[in-house]
């Protein structure tokens, strides 16, 4: 398969030997979180961090210089989008709802089946993926060496021209930064409303924070939650050909949820209303659905407590945050 390819050639030009970050003045780590661990050989400095910045909201990675990483992860969004399929170059469009970027730092593996697990690794599937970018991260790094900006970028921030090594490292610095931490929940500023909602989350009675648990409000396990009887999308089977995994994806974290719908892996679930509608009806029969997903009863009141807790979860403030916005 072409994606199990695409791991195979990163994992031929990046190696990432880890050690945990020590605090400096290049990321805002907030009271509650821990610290993040970063790759040895890609510590943060600013000039990593711009030149990744750069390259995010630059089309020069895309075959026809039509998309760039922002095109599908937008800021307004909390670095997801508002639709249910993003499109690719020419209007290519893949299976997969496009997923939030806040927090990545914290990720122990990435894409829905988590087959990818470092952060330079991942940013090589988007650019070299058919329906997304299109094209080969060689031929991109060719193109940026025809800009002396990008030389000098790269020169300065990793002792060496444009090549793979600098686009997959910048990029990763970058969004190492995009850290989201400082919602109404974290600054413990709810109200009475969202405080009832908060213990409906909670509680035995609907069970979300067993898998939607921690500062990330993700375990960062894989589960099958019961979307679909048949899976047009075998989720994490395509990486391990178990047939119990097929239906399971990545347990999306819900901080900023309010701003990512559409909803699933397929964008398929249009509103938070209808997720907690899903989840309270049990979902589909399916061999694979996880155990937490058993249906429960919920009021009119207390669903709206509910999304309104969700909404709590919102960091306005990274949103909005100059320091991610373009140059």
């Amino acid at each position: 398969m072409k994606f199990l390819n695409l791991i195979l050639l990163s994992l031929l030009i990046l190696s990432c030997k880890k050690n945990v970050f020590e605090h400096n003045n290049f990321i805002d780590i907030p009271n509650n979180f821990p610290l993040p661990v970063i790759p040895e050989s890609n510590q943060l400095n600013q000039s990593r961090i711009n030149l990744g910045k750069m390259l995010f909201y630059d089309p020069i990675l895309s075959i026809d210089s039509s998309i760039s990483c922002n095109s599908c992860h937008k800021q307004e969004f909390a670095f997801s989008d508002n639709k249910s399929i993003s499109p690719g170059v020419k209007s290519r469009f893949g299976s997969r709802n496009t997923m939030s970027l806040a927090n990545v730092v914290y990720y122990d593996a990435f894409q829905r089946e988590g087959g990818v697990k470092s952060l330079e690794m991942q940013v090589l599937v988007p650019i070299e993926e058919h329906n997304e970018m299109g094209f080969n991260i060689i031929l991109a790094s060719e193109r940026m060496l025809l800009h002396d900006k990008y030389v000098e970028l790269s020169q300065i921030a990793y002792n060496r021209n444009p090549d793979p090594y600098v686009i997959t490292r910048s990029i990763a610095s970058f969004e190492r930064t995009l850290i989201s931490g400082n919602s109404d929940f974290d600054k413990n500023n709810l109200t009475l409303d969202q405080k009832n909602g908060k213990n409906l989350f909670f509680s035995n009675k609907l069970k979300c924070s067993e898998c939607h648990s921690g500062f990330l409000f993700t375990n960062q396990n894989f589960e099958n939650n019961g979307l679909y009887e048949i899976y047009n999308d075998f989720g994490r089977y395509n990486l391990t050909n178990q047939v119990k995994d097929i239906g399971k994806f990545k347990v999306p974290s819900l901080r900023n949820i309010e701003l990512t719908e559409p909803y699933m892996h397929d964008g398929s679930i249009l509103t938070l209303e209808d997720v907690i509608t899903h989840y309270s009806k049990g979902g589909n029969y399916h061999i694979n659905k996880s155990e937490h997903i058993k249906g429960f009863k919920i009021s009119h009141k207390e669903k709206e407590d509910l999304i309104k807790f969700l909404e709590s979860l919102t960091d306005y403030e990274f949103v909005s945050n100059n320091e991610f916005k373009n140059f």
